[in-house]
């Protein structure tokens, strides 16, 4: 029994080395064999449940030892050897439960670490597209800014075009309207010559009816 104890002593040993220490991929075979050990929920109960058993039947042995030696004063050496015996698998026994406890507690926690790893990763490469399509986006509104300024200096331009064909236009409009009363002075004088010229014949024709034999 002693040597079946300190032997699965040692395998807990040895797996509680290798999931604190990383040697090649033996952590994770450990792991993965974990978590096939610990599919069998029912089996691991049992054995720890069998292990507690024996645990607390160690422990009245070793109290029946006690009292019986308290009582007569002195421990045979039959008793002292089985108390010995008793004492030495129940204190393997209760190390075996606590290291297999911590195993328990370990393999929990590496699978959580694991999957806070693989979740940083994911959150990681999510960062990295993010920044990925900010740098896009920036790239984008400095092009649209560049375009917003050409935009505001086509339309300034064509503002002050506008502006040269508004002052151009009502200089047209001046000259329109100076012309406009040229020509209308130019159609008044017309009228007062013709005015001018209907009187002359009149008189032209005034004067040859005086003067009998005048020819013009």
């Amino acid at each position: 029994m002693i040597q079946l104890l300190y032997l699965v002593l040692c395998a807990e040993g040895v797996v509680a080395f290798l999931l604190v220490v990383k040697i090649g991929p033996l952590r994770e075979l450990v792991i993965k064999g974990l978590d096939q050990v610990k599919m069998r929920k029912g089996t691991v109960l049992t054995i720890a449940g069998t292990f507690a058993a024996i645990l607390l039947s160690n422990f009245i042995s070793i109290v029946k030892i006690q009292n019986k030696g308290a009582k007569l004063g002195t421990m045979s050496p039959m008793d002292q050897v089985l108390w010995r015996t008793n004492l030495l698998e129940a204190s393997l026994m209760g190390f075996c439960l606590f290291l297999g406890f911590l195993i328990d507690r370990m393999h929990h926690y590496l699978r959580k670490l694991i999957a806070l790893r693989s979740t940083a990763g994911v959150s990681r490469t999510e960062i990295e597209r993010l920044e990925k399509e900010k740098l896009e986006l920036k790239e984008k509104a400095e092009k649209a800014d560049e375009e917003v300024k050409v935009m505001k200096k086509e339309i300034s331009d064509l503002t002050e075009n506008l502006n040269k064909l508004k002052v151009e236009s009502l200089e047209k409009n001046k000259q329109v309207e100076t012309a406009e009363v040229h020509v209308a002075a130019l159609q008044k004088q017309a009228a007062d010559l013709l005015l001018e010229y209907d009187r002359l014949l009149e008189d032209n024709q005034n004067l040859q009816n005086q003067v009998p034999g005048f020819r013009s």
